[in-house]
């Protein structure tokens, strides 16, 4: 700001931007240049005006000057809170004394003398012109008003009328070109903040001109004047001193709180900031940041009144050092100076957290060299530490405002201010770190679920119109393998080295996270179809290379889903955030893996699907306690004898919805969803109560239930089935479990004590599908079964391929030959039961016999079997008779 001899005020709220000490703009040149021609002109014009004395005693000049030059170091500067600096000095009582006892040039000349070196003295060269002129016009104006007046009013009023007036127009002059200049260089200033302005100008200039003319009466008239006013002066003296020590502990306090806020909102709005999974809880301060910075490093230069403030920071100890400084440049061989390393510098070497005072003149060798690389006289510098490191170093180097240099005001405001600038950057990168911990990976540092769902969802709305995109979901395998073999830290390092790669094959900048175990989520921006099917591809041939684990090499798979927005749903118009986009990419590649593709895109047929299945899922429970769900039995008829040993029970669905439902749609989904004991226990108890009814009506017909692997896992189990035979009231001998081969073959030796606990009860086991899987004839004769079934697959293909035949007869022979009975499926022709018998097959099953009955069905069925039965017993017996 443009510096206002006399009592002046710098209207920094109202007329912002404008022109910096650092970089005065050429408007303010120009205006500065025709101020001070101006002021030049209107100087000659004034002097050839004025009458002129005979005496301009040099010494006078120099008094003069002296008391221009204490005033101006004598200066208050008030903060206030709306971002108004209230400069307050006591310049009009050397002019009133110099309007009562020396010639204008005189007055002049000591007020340019003083005011320029007072400027050079505090480097401020930017503003010499416009502040040269603008003393001129104090000086012309004060002994323009106090002749004119004294003319107008000789022999009216006393002489000193004039003096006052004069030394009122000074300040109010230099306030109107203050206001003029803000209005040329486009600056807005309220009325009311100028009225505020002009009032506050008058008032002071009024009391330090009383105070001038008071004083200069008492000294020229009073007896023993010059001593009583030496008193009046001291007390005066004291009471400024005391009035600036309040006003500078207001200002300190104001400053303390200003610097602590914008360290605190620059930490949160740093935090605030997405980042694509790096792992440094900080980042560094970025371009937006170091603005921050900049503020702050100004107002802490704008409150020690040092010539250059610099901040050295580093936020993280792995970081570079992040310097900013205000006010004169820094030398650049001192930029990038360190407490530590070969940059080491002397005056950074510092322990604890004290203020350091060095000046040139007193220090030792090593200390003057590095205020000389820095080219200050003296230095304030204080370090920058928390409870565990250091956080940087605060410099502030040469005292503008006095010649005495810095004091132990500006030590103690140096040294509180630097330690709440550490409280508030530590808190800054524990807030940093909170929220890097919150939306990132602790293991691998990418991004976690809620970081991608935040970092993609900003991308995403950011992103052109049109602009296509896509979000893949990437799934390592074989770790439970890695685990099992190694131990769980093995595979925590192959999902960090699984991270590293993908992180390396895109880039920093695209959006990477990983979601839980070895699932990966990526999005793509600016990509269509295509390209975002050959992105996956080549990321999972990424990922699928080999891992070298210790000494082993560790083969990994994975598989690979993906969706974009060009889906019927978003066609119209239905718009689709990450959590959409992410669950569309789960499905694609739930469908790959069960399509056995290593890449699959999203369709909205698989939705569809999904979502049918998640409903059969949840609806589930309710259609057993409804009786949507029923049990059909397919009986099964001995070999020759045609007697209806049992029945196999089979779960039908009949959805309200979606009509009848195949059980190889909903078994599946409900085993998965690990509802299939519920599923098992509605069928056996079906079951177990049919046969009862059968007994009781004098009918040995057993039933045979399918069980899931997930049984075979539960030890409890056959406790469960004991429980029912019992409830029941059934034999164990009429309940036959079956299971299929690949399930208890997958893992036998974890089957096997089920299955024998479930022997042991006396219940018939059955191991289905037989010959579809990869028996183990040595675990087959260990398990303790008592049936093998036929897959129908080779019973319908017995007449036609002889493979198929040749097959059915080794099983049936390998099934005698352990002692167990052999029941084929997939009887639908004569042929077919006619080869069976003599085989020797010993049951059979299938829709020659008859197809899945329900209940009604099945005792209808079961009646006419029955009749028919004793019409041919009773035509035997006539035959025999005749």
């Amino acid at each position: 700001m443009p510096d206002h001899h006399g009592q002046t005020t710098e209207p920094q709220a109202e007329a912002q931007n404008w022109p910096s000490e650092e970089a005065p703009n050429r408007l303010f040149l120009a205006f500065s240049v025709l101020v001070l021609v101006s002021a030049v002109v209107t100087a000659g014009l004034l002097s050839w005006w004025l009458p002129q004395p005979a005496d301009q005693s040099v010494w006078v000049g120099l008094l003069l000057a002296l008391g221009f030059l204490l005033a101006e170091q004598l200066a208050i500067n008030v903060d206030v809170r709306t971002g108004v600096s209230w400069s307050i000095t006591f310049c009009e009582i050397p002019l009133v004394i110099g309007l009562f006892v020396a010639p204008f040039e005189v007055v002049l000349a000591a007020h340019l003398l003083a005011g320029v070196g007072t400027l050079l003295i505090r480097r401020v060269q930017d503003r010499i012109l416009y502040n040269a002129g603008a003393m001129v016009f104090e000086i012309c104006a004060a002994f323009a008003v106090a002749t004119w007046l004294n003319n107008v009013l000789d022999g009216i009023a006393p002489s000193w009328t004039g003096v006052v007036a004069g030394a009122l127009a000074a300040p109010l002059s230099s306030t109107l070109l203050a206001l003029v200049c803000v209005r040329i260089l486009g600056r807005r200033m309220r009325v009311g903040a100028a009225a505020r302005l002009f009032l506050r100008t008058l008032v002071l200039g009024l009391v330090n001109a009383s105070v001038g003319v008071v004083g200069y009466q008492v000294a020229v008239h009073a007896e023993w004047g010059w001593p009583l006013l030496v008193l009046a002066l001291s007390g005066l003296g004291a009471l400024y001193i005391a009035y600036s020590g309040l006003l500078r502990e207001q200002r300190d306090l104001e400053a303390l709180s200003e610097v602590s806020l914008m360290v605190a909102r620059s930490g949160h709005q740093a935090a605030a900031r997405p980042s694509l999974g790096v792992a440094d809880p900080t980042d560094g301060a970025d371009v937006s940041d170091a603005d921050e910075w900049q503020v702050i490093a100004d107002r802490v230069k704008d409150q020690l009144g040092a010539a250059r403030v610099v901040l050295r920071l580093r936020f993280d100890p792995q970081s570079p050092l992040h310097v900013v400084v205000s006010g004169d440049d820094l030398p650049p061989e001192t930029v990038d100076l360190d407490a530590t390393g070969p940059r080491a510098d002397a005056l950074l070497r510092l322990p604890g957290a004290q203020v350091r005072h060095f000046r040139r003149v007193d220090s030792v060798p090593e200390i003057r060299q590095g205020l000389l690389r820095r080219g200050v006289d003296e230095a304030l510098v204080v370090p920058l530490r928390s409870a565990s490191h250091l956080l940087g170093v605060v410099e502030a180097h040469d005292k503008l405002s006095r010649w005495r240099g810095f004091g132990q005001a500006d030590i103690r405001m140096i040294g509180t201010m630097a330690s709440h600038l550490a409280t508030s950057l530590d808190n800054r990168r524990l807030l940093a770190t909170l929220r890097h911990d919150a939306y990132h990976d602790p293991l691998t540092g990418l991004l976690n679920r809620p970081g991608f769902r935040r970092t993609a969802g900003d991308l995403l709305r950011t992103r052109l119109d049109g602009a296509d995109f896509a979000v893949l979901r990437i799934d390592l395998d074989v770790l439970p393998a890695v685990s099992d073999a190694l131990g769980y830290a093995w595979s925590d390092r192959m999902i960090v080295a699984a991270g590293r790669r993908l992180r390396d094959a895109l880039g920093p900048e695209v959006p990477l996270a990983r979601l839980e175990g070895g699932a990966f989520a990526i999005l793509l921006t600016d990509t269509d179809a295509e390209q975002a099917h050959e992105a996956a591809d080549r990321l999972r041939r990424d990922l699928t290379a080999p891992y070298p684990v210790d000494r082993l090499t560790v083969e990994a798979g994975s598989v690979v889903g993906y969706a974009g927005p060009r889906t019927a749903e978003s066609e119209q118009g239905a718009e689709l955030d990450v959590d959409a986009l992410l669950q569309r990419a789960d499905v694609a590649l739930r469908a790959a893996r069960s399509s056995g593709e290593a890449v699959r895109e999203y369709l909205p047929t698989m939705g569809q699907i999904f979502l049918r299945r998640f409903q059969l899922v949840t609806q589930f429970r309710q259609a057993l306690e409804t009786g949507q769900v029923k049990v059909h039995y397919q009986p099964k008829v001995a070999l020759p004898s045609r007697q209806v040993l049992g029945v196999e029970a089979l779960v039908r669905w009949r959805h309200p919805e979606f009509g009848k439902l195949d059980p190889d749609e909903f078994v599946p989904a409900v085993e998965a969803a690990g509802l299939v004991d519920a599923l098992t226990g509605f069928v056996m108890d079906q079951s177990l109560q049919r046969v009862r009814k059968w007994l009781d009506r004098g009918l040995r017909i057993s039933a045979a239930v399918n069980l899931s692997v997930r049984s075979l896992d539960d030890a409890s189990f056959p406790e469960r089935v004991a429980e029912a035979l019992t409830r029941h009231g059934v034999p164990p001998e009429l309940l036959t479990l079956e299971l299929t081969e690949s399930g208890v073959m997958a893992d036998p030796q974890r089957a096997l004590p089920v299955l024998r606990a479930l022997h042991a009860l006396g219940v018939v086991l059955a191991v289905d599908d037989f010959g579809t899987g990869y028996s183990s004839l040595a675990y087959l004769r260990q398990l303790p079964v008592d049936e093998v079934k036929i897959d129908k697959s080779f019973v319908l293909g017995m007449g036609t391929d002889l493979g198929d035949h040749a097959v059915v007869r080794s099983i049936v022979e390998l099934g005698h030959s352990l002692g167990l009975t052999v029941v084929a499926e997939g009887v639908e022709d004569d042929l077919a039961r006619d080869q069976l018998n003599a085989m020797g097959c010993d049951v059979a099953q299938g829709y020659l016999i008859s197809r899945p009955l329900s209940e009604s069905r099945l005792e209808a069925w079961l009646q006419a079997r029955t009749t028919q039965a004793r019409g041919m017993r009773d035509e035997m017996v006539l035959t025999l008779l005749t």
